[in-house]
C-alpha cells in the first residue's frame, strides 16, 4: 500500500530548513556506542565458532553481550505507559517522543505501550543489521484494527495486511502492474495529464482571484484541499483508468466524502493499535464503531468502480477487442488485473482497495510540505527550476524522459521525506537473532527503525536541519563514510516488503512538482517550522498558505 504508503507509526514535526531556529535533531548531546551490528551464530556449529567470537568481541562493551532485558526501556507496565500516551498526548506527538527517548536513552531502547512493544533503533549500521535478517518473507506489525475490520466483515485481506509464502505471491504478481519499468512506462502518462490539468486550473483560479498585472498574477491560498484532490484524481486514474472530474467547478460530493472517509481512518488507527480490538467491538466502543465506519465507506467507494471496471472488460471481450485495451488506452491497474485472471475477484478488490486508502493523503500531505520548503528556500527553487527547465527543453517536452535528467527534483522528494517521514518506523520481525548495540535481540522479536529521529541526526546527516536536495546527489557522495549508509532513505521501506504503491508516489510527486515549477514562483509569508500533529501519517496541524505567481 502507498506508504503504506501508509506505514506504520507515524508523526513528526516540521523543521528542517534554512535558518531553522530549533535543533531538535538527535545531536552530539550524547556520545553513542556505534559499534557494528552482528548476528548472533549457533554456537553449536562449530565450523563458524572462531569468525562468531572475532565478531562478538569487537561488539562487547564491558566483556561481554548484553541481555535483552539491558536495553533501556521506557517502563515496564505496557499500561501504565499507555495512560500516560493519552495523559501527556504522546499519540500526536509520538516523533517528539521518541526523539526525546534515543536523547535520553541512547540509540536503542526498549517500548512496551498497552498491547504493542517494541525495539526502537535509529542508527543506519543498525537498520542494514534488521533488513539482513528479514528472511524471504519479511513481516512488519500488523495493522489489527484494519485486520479485525476485514475478517469480522468478511473481506479479503491485500498484502498489506498478509505476510508469509501467500503474501509473496501475491505481491509478486502486483509487482508487474505497479512497480515494474514497463507498468510505470504504461501509467506515467495517466499521472502527467492529471498534473498538467491540475496546473491549468491553477493558472486559471490565480488569473480570475489573484493580484497584480495580467499574465503575472499572484494568489496566497491554502492548496491542501486542491492536493487531496489531486492526488485522488491520479489514483483513481492510474487504478480504476477513469477520471472523475475532481478539477471541475462542482466536484462530486461522493468523492469528497472519500477523502474524509480516508481521514476519520487514519485519525482513528493510532489509539486502536494499544488495544484489542475484538474487545472494543464487543463492547460497541464509539471509536471502534467510528472506525469501521469510516473502512465501509472506503470499501463501497471502491466496489463501486470495480464494478464499472468489469463491465467495461466485458464489453471490450464482447466487441472482441485488443486485450487489455479500450480504444487503444491503459485501463488501468485493475484492467490490468482484471484481464490477467491471476487473482480471484476478492483479492483485486482487496489490493485495489488498499492501493486506493494509501494514495490520497500519503501524497497530498507530502507535496504539502514540498510546497513549503520550496517557498522559503527560493535559492533552493530556483536551482531546482532551472534543472527541470533544461531536462524539460531537452526532452522536448516529454515528461518521461524529462525526469530522467532532474536529479535535484528527484533529491527534493527525498529531502522532503527525510524531514518529514509519511510513517515514522518501518518494521520488521527478524527470523534470527541479532545482535544490536552490544544487546542481545532473539528473533520474532519487533523492531523498530526509526525515520523521524534518524532524519534529523547530526551522527547521520550533516546539518541535518538544513533543506539541502543536493545532498543526495552522487557527486557529493554526504554520508557515504557513515555505516549502513545505504540505509538512511527508507520513507518508502526496504526490499521485497516496500511500499507497493512506491512508482505511483513518486511520479506522482515529482510530475506535479515539475509543471508547477515550470509554471509559478512559490513564496511562503512565514518561515517559521510549521507544526505537525499525528494521525496514522504526518499532518500540519495548520496546513501552510503558498504564494503562487505565474511566471
Amino acid at each position: 500500500m502507498r506508504s503504506m504508503f501508509i506505514r506504520v507509526t507515524v508523526c513528526f514535526r516540521a523543521r528542517g530548513a534554512c535558518g531553522s531556529r530549533n535543533l531538535c535533531g538527535v545531536g552530539r548531546q550524547r556520545s553513542f556506542c556505534m559499534t557494528a551490528a552482528g548476528t548472533v551464530v549457533d554456537e553449536k556449529s562449530e565450523g563458524r565458532k572462531a569468525s562468531h567470537s572475532a565478531r562478538v568481541s569487537q561488539r562487547r562493551v564491558d566483556g561481554r553481550m548484553r541481555s535483552f532485558e539491558e536495553i533501556p526501556h521506557t517502563g515496564r507496565s505496557g499500561w501504565i505507559n499507555l495512560v500516560k500516551f493519552w495523559w501527556e498526548n504522546r499519540f500526536q506527538q509520538l516523533h517528539k517522543h521518541m526523539e526525546k527517548t534515543f536523547i535520553s536513552l541512547g540509540p536503542i531502547y526498549r517500548e512496551h505501550v498497552g498491547t504493542h512493544s517494541s525495539v526502537n533503533i535509529m542508527l543506519p549500521s543498525d537498520i542494514s543489521e534488521l533488513f539482513r535478517s528479514e528472511g524471504l518473507h519479511p513481516r512488519r506489525m500488523t495493522l489489527q484494527p484494519w485486520a479485525t475490520h476485514r475478517e469480522t466483515r468478511n473481506h479479503s485481506k491485500g498484502v498489506f495486511l498478509k505476510n508469509g509464502e501467500e503474501w509473496r505471491s501475491d505481491r509478486l504478481l502486483l509487482n508487474k502492474e505497479v512497480m515494474m519499468t514497463a507498468s510505470v512506462k504504461r501509467f506515467l502518462p495517466q499521472l502527467d495529464e492529471v498534473a498538467s490539468d491540475f496546473c491549468r486550473m491553477l493558472q486559471a483560479r490565480v488569473e480570475r482571484d489573484g493580484r497584480g498585472e495580467k499574465g503575472k498574477r499572484s494568489l496566497t491560498m491554502d492548496p491542501s484541499p486542491d492536493l487531496f484532490r489531486f492526488a485522488l484524481e491520479a489514483s483513481c486514474h492510474v487504478i480504476y483508468g477513469e477520471r472523475i472530474g475532481l478539477f471541475s467547478s462542482s466536484p462530486s460530493m461522493e468523492s469528497q466524502k472519500f477523502i474524509w472517509a480516508v481521514e476519520r481512518m487514519l485519525a482513528t488507527t493510532p489509539p486502536l493499535l494499544y488495544l484489542p480490538p475484538r474487545l472494543l467491538l464487543r463492547i460497541g466502543a464509539p471509536l471502534w464503531k467510528q472506525h469501521a465506519s469510516a473502512w465501509d465507506h472506503i470499501f463501497s467507494h471502491a466496489e463501486a468502480r470495480i464494478k464499472r471496471g468489469y463491465q467495461r472488460l466485458s464489453s471490450t471481450q464482447r466487441k472482441g477487442s485488443e486485450a487489455g485495451a479500450v480504444e487503444g488506452q491503459y485501463t488501468g491497474v485493475l484492467g490490468q488485473l482484471l484481464e490477467k485472471g491471476q487473482l480471484s475477484s476478492d483479492l483485486i478488490k482487496a489490493n485495489i482497495t488498499e492501493l486506493m486508502a494509501g494514495g490520497v493523503d500519503t501524497t497530498a500531505v507530502p507535496l504539502q510540505f514540498a510546497l513549503f520548503e520550496l517557498g522559503r528556500n527560493p535559492e533552493v527553487q530556483e536551482m531546482v527550476r532551472q534543472e527541470v527547465r533544461a531536462s524539460w527543453s531537452k526532452a522536448g517536452g516529454d515528461p518521461q524522459k524529462t525526469l530522467q535528467g532532474v536529479p535535484l527534483l528527484k533529491g527534493t522528494i527525498k529531502e522532503i521525506l527525510r524531514l518529514y517521514p509519511v510513517g515514522t518506523t518501518v518494521q520488521r520481525y527478524p527470523i534470527k537473532d541479532i545482535v544490536l548495540q552490544n544487546y542481545h535481540i532473539p528473533a520474532g522479536t519487533m523492531v523498530q527503525a526509526c525515520l523521524y529521529p534518524m532524519g534529523r541526526s547530526s551522527e547521520v546527516f550533516e546539518d541535518p536541519l538544513r533543506f539541502n536536495p543536493g545532498r543526495w546527489g552522487s557527486s557529493r557522495g554526504e554520508g557515504q563514510s557513515v555505516e549502513g549508509a545505504g540505509f538512511r532513505s527508507l520513507a518508502f521501506g526496504f526490499g521485497a516488503r516496500q511500499c507497493v504503491g512506491r512508482r505511483i508516489a513518486e511520479n506522482e510527486m515529482q510530475l506535479l512538482l515539475m509543471h508547477i515549477l515550470l509554471s509559478f514562483h512559490l513564496s511562503v509569508s512565514s518561515s517559521e517550522d510549521i507544526k505537525t500533529t499525528c494521525t496514522l501519517i504526518l499532518q500540519p496541524e495548520t496546513p501552510p498558505r503558498i504564494t503562487f505567481r505565474m511566471l
